[in-house]
């Protein structure tokens, strides 16, 4: 910083003033910092700016399994969104294991100015907790609703309801569900059960009874498990002409399934899955998908936390609730036009 100053016969001070955006310094002055920072290719030291400050410039992305490719695909969308604002990312994986969900959420991510947090284990019952964390923190996914957080959230009832329209446009009408929570408690939301909801709203408004047998229970999200549990569901001789499989990962199972027992798909049976992650495009047939929004949560995630990392923040703004946009991403595994009679 001397050697800028020198070259730009200013105090260091003023370069100061200059790297760190400050408003009152003379265009002509300003201009002629950075021509003296560019040319001595000067880059400041973050580590001790952020001694000063308070902020090491980075913020923190927690999520269950980095395996899964949504959250994979949703850590690229955090690194980008954060790149752009000039902030770095650190990440953990916490597995799913509830006394690693809790010791982040009291503690943060080590370094890391806020969090974006998506727990799996934590649910409404630990509400309280998060009044008690003293860091930035905005909350991802479904698992606490109407704490004292900002939150983003998927449109998780409603697109999967319009997941199974998309089918039910086609001809469907023996839907069977891929993916739905094996213990089916009552007292937690969770996207599964979400999905689930959509699922059975889209049947009963186009008067289709529903039959439990079409819904099959799946943990984890994981491909095997859908190839199991559409075998399963092959194997009971129960009649279907679709699947909706709750996200993308059970999709790439089911469709492995249904290639073995010499289904095709589309036209014996057509498939959607959730989360439009990449993969979906280079299967056979490719993957129509619900594409939740992931860029929209990224961006909108990082912004929140970006203005909770402002001193005072957390006590001038209420909490708030964003829930990305969705749409059905159609490809070749539903076709493209209403199902032909036989």
């Amino acid at each position: 910083m001397r050697e800028v100053a020198l070259l730009a016969g200013v105090s260091i001070k003023t370069v100061s003033n200059v790297v760190n955006d400050y408003p009152y310094v003379r265009p002509e002055t300003r201009a002629r910092v950075r021509h003296a920072i560019s040319e001595l290719g000067y880059r400041p030291n973050q580590s001790a700016r952020g001694l000063r400050s308070g902020r090491t410039g980075v913020i923190g992305l927690a999520v269950p399994e980095l395996r899964l490719n949504y959250f994979a695909e949703l850590a690229d969308a955090v690194i980008s969104a954060a790149e752009a604002r000039s902030l770095s990312v650190i990440i953990g994986q916490l597995g799913g294991d509830r006394d690693r969900e809790m010791a982040v959420l009291t503690e943060g991510l080590r370094q890391a100015d806020g969090l974006l947090f998506s727990p799996e284990r934590l649910g409404i019952e630990d509400r309280d907790l998060l009044g008690r964390v003293n860091y930035p923190l905005v909350l991802l996914g479904e698992r606490i609703f109407g704490g004292p957080t900002d939150h983003v959230s998927i449109h998780n009832s409603t697109a999967a309801r319009a997941a199974v329209e998309h089918l039910l446009t086609l001809g469907r009408r023996r839907i069977a569900v891929v993916g739905t929570h094996p213990d089916g408690r009552e007292d937690q939301i969770r996207p599964a059960d979400l999905r689930l909801e959509g699922y059975r709203e889209a049947l009963a408004a186009a008067g289709i009874a529903r039959d439990p047998q079409l819904e099959r229970p799946v943990a984890p999200w994981h491909p095997q498990n859908g190839a199991e549990a559409t075998r399963d569901l092959l194997a009971s001789g129960v009649d279907f002409d679709a699947v909706f499989a709750l996200n993308d990962m059970l999709a790439l199972g089911v469709l492995r399934a249904l290639g073995e027992a010499h289904r095709r798909v589309p036209d014996d049976v057509a498939v959607i899955g959730f989360d439009n992650v990449d993969a979906g495009r280079f299967t056979v047939p490719s993957l129509t998908s619900v594409d939740p929004g992931r860029e929209e949560i990224a961006r909108t995630a990082v912004d929140m936390l970006l203005e909770r990392m402002d001193p005072g923040a957390h006590v001038r703004r209420p909490p708030r609730l964003h829930k990305a946009r969705f749409r059905i991403v159609v490809r070749e595994s539903t076709g493209d036009g209403p199902r032909q009679p036989s």
